[in-house]
């Protein structure tokens, strides 16, 4: 279930983009699953159809669906593959934060605002 806060500063593609991506990787939404068409979805959370075009077009960006044509949207097979690329995102940036001499906690206050500026 999506839903869409309209008192919110985040954009409403994004509330989707980032619900749609939440339940991918979660595997709420499993692999193979039919996502609702643009116009479906749209009409069920009372957004203009560019709107939730707009976040299926990043998730497919991302390589968390995958758009048929006609026959639809669906969830893409490469969710594990988005946890792997996080993770070596991960290592990466710990081994660069202890070659600048950063301890743990620092390290976690810089991601933790970082993920926040993200949302």
């Amino acid at each position: 279930m999506i839903t869409i806060d309209t008192a919110s500063a985040v954009p409403p593609y994004e509330q989707v983009r980032s619900q749609l991506a939440t339940q991918i990787n979660d595997g709420t939404l499993a692999v193979g699953t039919r996502l609702p068409t643009v116009r479906r979805l749209a009409a069920d959370l009372g957004l203009a159809a560019n709107t939730v075009a707009r976040a299926y077009r990043e998730l497919e960006d991302a390589g968390l669906v995958d758009t048929r044509g006609r026959a639809g949207t669906f969830v893409g097979a490469t969710g594990d593959a988005s946890r792997a690329a996080a993770a070596t995102a991960a290592r990466e940036y710990a081994a660069k934060v202890h070659a600048l001499g950063l301890g743990r906690a620092e390290a976690l206050r810089i991601v933790t605002a970082a993920l926040g500026a993200a949302t």
